[in-house]
């Protein structure tokens, strides 16, 4: 007959508890903070699923006994089409941001030239230019191009006011991309064009993600130009939804359903995308 040894008992040391405890009471903090910070997710989904008659202040924080998903079909009647005019606008703004501020990155990082790093801080100058201070020039300028009233001049606008972001990420990204790729595909015989495309846009897969979503954000929930570059037939969901409120009597549903159907592109982008993002956005800050 054999028998078991007993399992020796491990006595936790005074700093393990005091560890244990800690961590106990981040985990509670973390809880709190992120509740506090859902609380208006939750007063946007329970505001959206009520009916018009049951939207009043004594009842703003309860719960919906009955779901009123007509909501979201007449939100959808009335932004739809402007949801299409800014899902156009911001895939085509982003993408030639991208594009071109990969270029610009690429041109700076690998290929000095006289006058590359005052041209370089003269781009950056941009991102601190406010809307306001350059509206007046771009509407006129815009107006002069023939694309006032377009999507295409709101392109035009996003475009150019997101090259300064978007040639940073790729500028800073590329200079820690080895010297010795471009000189060997140099002496290859590759010239600017031909290095781009065969070694820097293949490494380029981070910065692209960060910028995505950068700047598919942006454009997405930018409104100050979507309501003074655009007319009715090609104005984006974020000047739509400031309409969903307009009026005295206004059916609160209808924004916050408006505004749950307009967040859900961003948040795919966030999904699909997000687990990129900070190693795309930390890509090449650490040499070595």
């Amino acid at each position: 007959m054999t028998t078991t040894a007993p399992v020796p008992t491990v006595t936790p040391t005074p700093a393990a508890r005091k560890a244990g405890r800690s961590r106990v009471g981040l985990y509670a903090l973390l809880l709190l903070a992120a509740l506090f910070f859902l609380l208006p997710i939750y007063l946007l989904l329970a505001t959206a699923f009520k009916a018009p008659e049951a939207i009043n202040l004594a009842t703003t924080w309860q719960w919906p006994r009955a779901l009123n998903w007509a909501s979201f079909a007449d939100a959808w009647a009335k932004i739809g089409a402007n949801m299409g005019n800014s899902l156009f606008l911001a895939v085509v703004a982003t993408a030639l941001s991208a594009l071109l501020g990969s270029l610009n990155g690429y041109a700076l990082a690998k290929w000095k030239f006289r006058g590359a790093n005052t041209l370089f801080a003269l781009m950056l100058f941009g991102m601190f230019i406010p809307y306001q201070a350059v509206l007046i020039p771009l509407f006129q300028f815009v107006k002069s191009l023939g694309l006032y009233g377009s999507i295409w001049g709101l392109i035009l606008a996003h475009v150019v006011y997101g090259l300064p972001i978007t040639t940073l990420i790729f500028r800073n990204y590329y200079a820690e991309v080895p010297d010795a790729l471009v000189e060997a595909a140099t002496i290859d015989g590759a010239g600017f064009w031909g290095i781009y495309r065969q070694v820097i846009f293949p490494l380029s897969v981070p910065g692209f993600v960060v910028v995505i979503i950068w700047q598919f954000t942006q454009v997405w929930n930018e409104f100050l130009f979507a309501a003074t570059l655009t007319n009715t037939g090609s104005q984006p969901v974020t000047y739509a939804l400031s309409q969903l409120a307009g009026g005295q009597a206004v059916s609160w549903n209808l924004p916050m359903a408006g505004a749950i159907l307009a967040a859900l592109p961003t948040l795919l982008v966030y999904i699909l995308l997000g687990r990129y993002f900070v190693r795309g956005l930390l890509a090449g800050s650490v040499k070595g």
